[in-house]
């Protein structure tokens, strides 16, 4: 599977750390997927994350394999709301967009157990997002 480099903030690499362990007892692979990312990305300080990846908080326009485009924004648990938008990082596809940068593709599997594709097309920096909120 297509595992491109990613780049994630110290501060968000800190807060997602610390969600995943909470998780490992109760929900494993959700805690395995993110350490996961986590530990394959590089860790930068938050003012050298690189303007058009995707970071928590981050809108994110992407394309799936089939030509589909969405815009989300990528967030911490309790922020999530599907119907507006709003993806959190413990799904399968938030997981897959953390780090990533417009222009590269990942590929992932969905809660389906489907192998999935998705390209980032455009990033925008979101509203703070809460660290570790549940």
């Amino acid at each position: 599977m297509r595992k491109p480099s990613i780049t994630i903030s110290s501060t968000d690499h800190e807060a997602l750390t610390r969600i995943a362990n909470g998780l490992m007892d109760t929900r494993p692979v959700l805690a395995e997927a993110l350490i996961g990312e986590l530990e394959r990305a590089r860790v930068v300080r938050a003012n050298s994350v690189p303007a058009r990846s995707v970071q928590m908080g981050s809108i994110v326009d992407y394309r799936t394999a089939d030509g589909t485009t969405r815009r989300v924004q990528l967030v911490y648990p309790a922020e999530a709301d599907i119907a507006q938008g709003r993806i959190s990082v413990l799904t399968p596809v938030g997981t897959a967009l953390l780090g990533l940068s417009v222009g590269q593709s990942i590929d992932w599997v969905g809660n389906d157990g489907k192998k999935h594709v998705l390209s980032v097309i455009a990033v925008e920096p979101g509203a703070s997002a809460i660290p570790g909120g549940k």
